[in-house]
């Protein structure tokens, strides 16, 4: 089939380059994309009004497709502040502590916690949620705090994250970017997110417990100071008798539990998936802010809000502009700026797509390969959701290149992207669990280095056979 490419699908194009390039220096692409936006507006309408308009409009759409997951990763933030200051996320991770008998049982259950914690309250508050309490436990039985730190992120802001499975707020945006559905996307990372999470923690293991017998990782390694970090824990003077919060404790998981349940019998996916986690974790932290302030329970509940958003849309904020450009390759283009594309095409990203199949033999190995790098680069702003529309973008360009596999492409580019600025390898993505152990960022980021790279490896070779 003929595809026809004008002077749109080259600006577009170039913008695409120019967003990678200043992802690679570091440098913020807000700039870069507003004026990305203007310059197809300019050249789809002729019109300077029209073209200004569109920047907002392209905000607005952006902000309409994200503002489910900014809500609920807003509400779970909430709800977390409230587990932390009544105490309850201590008596929630008590029994795990039992569990703790050495530094290897510390460093896998420490992360499996993590893991399960960060599907349901995203990795960022599940490492206070879960930080303050295991670490002391971690460090008595002989784990170095930058082993607790290097569990921490690669069970939560690696596995977890990368697939989001719950949320479903990373395959939201890349599916949305591709074009596809969110359960082909979540299927599609499954596989990945397990060969990555398998080969990166067995390597990151291997390496810990060698460097322990040689002396080379001790208790010291990576401290900012002589002494770890005091429990958080320790501090609280929860408002909750013992039994309220041992209640609570068993209470809310079955809640999360049974949502989980709900969203295989009812066969809830994406947005009403979302919908239901969110709205649980708003009645479960209006009920403890109700219970744990009493007289001044309706108050605490908005000042939980605000909090929640505050995070949120901090965490989204440079998310929202590079959302607007890149979905302007797809439907939003039409929406915003009118049917201006040549007869018969299916979408600036797709035509490129079309156009690059016709002139240049692709094939899997260069496109899962190209997938990783650009998932990659985008991490390197240290957001690692920053980039992921434009990882869902390439992949729709590769997949209608060589005839298949887009979502496999897809959840690749999502997987490389978060792993690396997600919270993982990026020193500046890295402070929550640098912070809660007392350990250096630039530390942390050079143990985890080499098992990422490893993994990420290892995983795009496995992706060449499933696309």
């Amino acid at each position: 089939m003929d595809v026809t490419l004008i002077s749109l699908h080259w600006v577009y194009l170039a913008f695409v380059l120019l967003i990678i390039g200043f992802m690679v220096m570091r440098r913020d692409t807000t700039a870069v994309c507003v004026v990305g936006i203007l310059a197809l507006g300019l050249i789809a309408t002729q019109s300077v009004s029209q073209s200004v308009g569109g920047v907002f409009s392209g905000f607005i759409y952006a902000i309409k497709e994200l503002i489910g997951t900014i809500l609920v990763i807003s509400l779970i933030v909430a709800l977390s502040k409230v587990l932390i200051r009544t105490g309850i996320n201590e008596v929630m991770i008590s029994p795990v502590t039992r569990l703790i008998r050495s530094p290897a049982l510390a460093f896998w259950v420490i992360g499996i916690v993590m893991m399960i914690i960060s599907w349901f309250f995203w990795p960022s508050p599940a490492v206070a949620l879960i930080g303050a309490v295991l670490l002391p436990v971690a460090i008595r039985v002989g784990l170095p705090a930058l082993g607790v730190a290097v569990a921490m992120n690669l069970f939560g802001h690696g596995i977890a994250l990368s697939g989001d499975f719950v949320i479903q707020g990373a395959p939201k945006l890349t599916a949305d970017a591709a074009g596809i559905p969110v359960a082909d996307v979540i299927q599609a990372s499954i596989p990945l997110v397990i060969i990555m999470g398998a080969v990166t923690t067995a390597v990151a293991f291997w390496y810990m417990r060698r460097d322990m017998r040689n002396g080379s990782l001790t208790m010291d390694t990576g401290l900012k100071a002589t002494t770890v970090p005091e429990s958080e824990a320790a501090k609280i003077d929860s408002p909750l008798s013992p039994a309220v919060r041992k209640i609570a404790a068993v209470v809310i998981p079955l809640l999360f539990a049974l949502d989980i349940v709900a969203m295989f019998k009812l066969d809830l996916q994406g947005g009403d998936a979302t919908a239901l986690i969110g709205g649980t974790a708003l009645l479960v932290m209006i009920v403890l802010s109700l219970l744990s302030s009493r007289k001044a329970g309706l108050e605490r509940t908005t000042t939980q809000l605000i909090d929640g958003f505050l995070f949120g849309f901090k965490v989204f904020g440079p998310v929202i502009p590079i959302a607007a450009f890149f979905y302007l390759g797809d439907s939003a283009f039409a929406d915003i700026f009118g049917n201006t594309l040549p007869d018969g095409s299916h979408g600036i990203v797709n035509d490129l797509g079309l156009a690059l199949a016709q002139t240049v033999p692709i094939n899997t190995g260069v496109s899962a390969a190209t997938l990783t790098v650009v998932g990659a680069i985008t991490g390197l702003d240290g957001s690692g959701f920053s980039g992921i529309s434009l990882a869902g973008s390439i992949a729709n360009l590769f997949a209608a290149a060589i005839g298949s596999g887009i979502a496999t492409l897809t959840a690749l580019g999502q997987i490389a992207a978060i792993w690396v600025g997600g919270g993982t390898i990026v020193p500046w993505a890295l402070i929550p669990a640098a912070a809660i152990c007392g350990v250096d960022p630039f530390e942390l980021a050079r143990r985890n280095l080499k098992p990422v790279v490893i993994g990420l490896v290892v995983t795009t070779i496995a992706a060449m056979f499933l696309i």
